[in-house]
């Protein structure tokens, strides 16, 4: 059965290509990668080229044409990645499997991003990084507002783009190391850790 992303996958390196004057940004949250890495949400694979090389990557994704379409890039990159069909807020994980979670973009699309978060605090170990690059609702009423108004017709499509992304990280257990603003507060590179047992 073809799903929604199967569908926008089409479509995705198109609308992604708009973000490329954010890649400087990203490289260096990516940079941060250590151990067994999560990568959430593949896509395309847009986000690949910028990881630092010689990672060991688990890249999961809800679309089966998503992973077709980014199996190129994975097959590109200098170090070693495999990609799993999964859904972010039942991964079929372990406990304390991974060292390193990273999304981009992601959970303005997850339906329950609290459930995914507590997810992902679930199969990262103790003293474990999560690091994400994500749009979140501004704190501006004006910029706020036309987030809320975006959200109309972007929900029809899968996206949010007024989501409390901070305080669903804080809700699912993280403690939020740093917070980089890369546009205004609506682009925001985000570090937070598992706590150590």
């Amino acid at each position: 059965m073809t799903s929604v992303w199967d569908l926008r996958a089409l479509l995705y390196d198109v609308c992604e290509g708009s973000q490329l004057r954010r890649g400087a940004a990203k490289a260096r949250l990516f940079a941060q990668m250590h151990g067994q890495v999560l990568f959430l949400a593949v896509g395309t694979g847009v986000d690949i080229n910028r990881f630092p090389t010689g990672q060991n990557i688990i890249g999961i994704d809800i679309s089966h044409e998503m992973l077709r379409r980014a199996e190129t890039r994975r097959r590109a990159y200098c170090g070693q990645m495999a990609f799993v069909l999964g859904d972010a807020e039942r991964l079929a994980f372990g406990d304390e499997s991974f060292d390193t979670v990273v999304s981009s973009c992601t959970m303005c699309s997850v339906p329950q991003p609290v459930v995914a978060l507590k997810e992902l605090h679930r199969v990262l170990r103790p003293g474990g990084r999560l690091l994400m690059f994500e749009h979140v609702r501004s704190r501006s009423w004006s910029l706020g507002l036309a987030l809320d108004l975006m959200t109309l017709w972007t929900r029809l499509l899968g996206t949010e783009m007024n989501r409390d992304t901070v305080a669903n990280v804080r809700t699912a257990g993280f403690d939020i190391v740093r917070i980089e603003s890369v546009y205004l507060d609506i682009i925001l590179s985000i570090h937070a850790v598992k706590k150590a047992a």
